[in-house]
């Protein structure tokens, strides 16, 4: 086989392969997301229009000051250029402004902290309308979902109105991991004792996929869940099938629940125990552990004590 058929081969190969890609990435159905995806695309034009023309360039170059072309310009004393010198500086220079100035801007914007400001491109969020608050804990190898104003928990799926703000909370049992939803916006780190948080919105109804995008162990590949985005009536009966179907999620069963698993079926509960989030968080699910939360105050109240001790000295 000729080498130009080889690579004819490898190229069709490459363009087959990458037509099975997925490319949510770049055309989600989220706005945090979609923001996410321009912040890409932009940052990309604006670093090929240095990367370009250098590889052109110096294609250009070998093929021009080949040995064999006898009529290139051959000047060995040539050392300096001042328009060449500030085509080169410049030219990075103004990239690296404009980048930085992009970067700057989205940072603080798509702020996954910062609450909502719109729903979409020229829409923003009505004054009426509240955040759905989401709590989301990452277990070994499972995702745990509450919903605190409806009354219900959910394992492996999750569902939020269309164009309805929403307001997660995130944090995990043991390993740290990455809460992901590639539709709907970037990745936020999931970790132990701690609490994180993302601001997002879907705009388009369907079925979306979630994953961990942090390894954390053996059952790490089946950490997945189905992330429905709804009409606010599909929403309703979807809370009230719960409500129906499910069971009520103690901290007895909790505890069951917490155990090391892998490819966990959905799983639904009625009901959850009062405080049980807040009890993941501060790692006090147990009767009679003591909080974090109230841990850290307690030694905050020690210290105090004991430099006003010292200060009667």
């Amino acid at each position: 086989m000729s080498g130009t058929l080889r690579n004819i081969y490898i190229t069709a190969l490459g363009a087959l392969l990458l037509s099975g890609c997925d490319t949510v990435v770049l055309s989600p159905s989220g706005d945090i997301a979609a923001q996410q995806a321009s912040l890409i695309v932009w940052s990309t034009i604006l670093m090929l229009i240095i990367v370009v023309p250098v590889i052109v360039l110096t294609l250009l170059f070998a093929w021009r000051y080949r040995a064999s072309n006898k009529d290139a310009t051959y000047s060995p004393d040539w050392d300096h250029s001042t328009s060449l010198e500030l085509v080169i500086w410049a030219a990075p220079l103004a990239i690296i402004i404009a980048l930085g100035a992009l970067t700057w801007v989205s940072t603080h914007k798509l702020d996954p902290y910062r609450p909502l400001d719109r729903i979409a491109e020229g829409k923003p969020v009505p004054a009426d309308v509240e955040p759905l608050i989401v709590e989301v804990v990452a277990m070994d190898w499972k995702w745990l979902f509450f919903y605190p104003e409806e009354g219900i928990a959910v394992v492996n799926e999750l569902a939020a109105p269309v164009d309805r703000p929403i307001k997660f909370k995130i944090t995990a049992t043991t390993m740290m991991n990455s809460f992901y939803i590639p539709a709907l916006a970037g990745q936020i780190y999931a970790m132990g004792g701690m609490e994180t948080q993302l601001h997002a919105v879907i705009n388009k109804a369907g079925s979306y996929e979630g994953f961990s995008a942090n390894y954390s162990g053996a059952g790490f590949n089946g950490m997945r869940f189905t992330f429905q985005g709804m009409s606010d009536t599909d929403f309703a009966q979807w809370v009230s099938r719960i409500k129906a179907q499910g069971e009520p999620l103690r901290r007895d069963n909790y505890k069951a629940l917490e155990q090391p698993s892998i490819n966990n079926p959905v799983q639904y509960f009625s009901a959850v125990s009062p405080g049980l989030y807040d009890a993941i968080l501060n790692r006090c699910v147990d009767p009679g552990t003591l909080c974090m939360r109230d841990m850290m105050q307690h030694q905050g109240h020690k210290r105090s004590n004991t430099g006003e001790q010292h200060h009667d000295h």
